[in-house]
């Protein structure tokens, strides 16, 4: 199926000549253009933000020698003050779908009218505002911890609810039927600042990742999101939120794992306080080193025969939702690695007390036990909301 439709799309691209690549600029915008319509917008959870000054540019479908891949959305730090991103889009006209460059400007222009999320619905972009120097961000649509970003404030207006949610991902015939009101017009007429050297480099490693082909992914890609370029540390974040969520990690191997991250995580942190906020090329190495170590330790400690089994009883499903909790803010990163450490930290404690206290009962806990991990289930729970809630 694949190698015809390669061979398909080959044949259509000779015949109809619609292999283009024009520069992309504010005055030609048109980069490439396809027999094919890229696949939907996946359903993804974005990342939080990495710090102030940081931007999100929505994921997109790109086109590469093998098809479309995902690009991952990624919070970008903005290339001067006053600038919000245009994210580009695919559209439909011609017979060929057609791929529009995006770009930085004072204004969001016409996107397509392409549901990207998270603050780009269609029009204009309701995710955060600039107050002088200074970006605010709307945490109705954006995610932001708000013990690292204090620039924030909450606008539920911009929401957009209805009831038929079109995940199109172009412009045009079969896609989102739209077109530019005034304001984008006057927008996109304004002066433009192409994708950073960041964005643009954050696309070739995408783009060379085969995980992220459309015909090997079927339109899930395995990184849909990113909390900043090269963020390796939120896609190892990710692949623990995924080991809880299945009980493929243990508490106690989460607990080892998180140290570890937030060891580096912290190491990173003291680095670029040192050196004006950049890492050297030594840094940078070592850090990658720590980060390939972490990476060998998660595969093997999800797939070792150590797994995460609680019991279909009360004290079991308790356990269970305590993790599936964790795996949650790990995953959407509203918790750190240190929090996630400590809580499975105690986690493994609970466990291990349960362990100890059936072998000694013939496997059943006394009702004084119930009572105790109950006690100790409570602080444990009462620990992750402070945690995903920044309180």
């Amino acid at each position: 199926m694949q190698s015809l439709l390669k061979r398909t799309l080959t044949s259509s691209l000779i015949l109809a000549a619609l292999a283009i690549v024009i520069p992309a600029s504010a005055s030609a915008d048109v980069g490439i253009s396809i027999a094919i319509a890229p696949p939907v917008m996946p359903v993804y959870v974005q990342p939080a933000c990495p710090g102030d000054g940081y931007m999100w540019t929505p994921g997109y479908w790109a086109w590469g020698p093998d098809g479309y891949y995902w690009v991952p959305g990624v919070w970008v730090m903005a290339p001067q003050v006053g600038v919000l991103w245009t994210p580009g889009y695919w559209g439909f006209g011609g017979g060929a779908y057609l791929w529009h460059a995006g770009y930085w400007g004072p204004h969001v222009g016409f996107y397509g009218g392409v549901n990207y999320g998270f603050g780009y619905s269609g029009v204009g972009f309701g995710g955060g505002v600039w107050a002088g120097s200074v970006f605010h961000y709307n945490t109705a649509v954006v995610n932001v911890n708000t013990t690292v970003v204090r620039n924030v404030y909450v606008d539920r207006t911009v929401i957009h609810n209805t009831t038929i949610v079109n995940r199109a991902s172009f412009n045009g015939a079969g896609g989102v039927m739209a077109r530019p009101n005034p304001g984008e017009m006057n927008a996109m007429r304004e002066q433009h600042f192409q994708a950073t050297s960041a964005q643009l480099s954050h696309q070739t490693l995408a783009g060379r990742d085969h995980n992220q082909l459309a015909s090997v992914n079927h339109g899930t890609p395995g990184t849909a999101a990113m909390d900043s370029v090269n963020g390796r540390r939120f896609n190892q974040q990710g692949r623990i939120a995924n080991g809880i969520s299945s009980g493929q990690l243990t508490a106690g191997e989460t607990h080892n794992l998180e140290s570890r991250e937030a060891n580096v995580n912290r190491e990173v942190h003291n680095d670029r306080t040192a050196n004006g906020g950049t890492l050297t090329p030594q840094q940078r190495q070592q850090v990658n080193q720590q980060q390939n170590n972490l990476s060998h330790s998660i595969y093997a400690d999800k797939h070792n025969a150590n797994t995460a089994t609680y019991g279909n009883n009360q004290v079991g499903q308790r356990r269970d939702n305590q993790q599936q909790r964790i795996a949650q803010g790990v995953r959407n990163g509203s918790m750190t690695a240190g929090q996630a450490a400590r809580v499975e930290g105690k986690e493994q404690q609970i466990n291990h007390q349960v362990s100890t206290d059936r072998q000694a009962n013939g496997g059943k806990l006394t009702q004084s036990e119930h009572q105790q991990v109950n006690h100790e289930q409570n602080a444990a729970s009462k620990q992750i909301s402070r945690d995903k809630h920044g309180k």
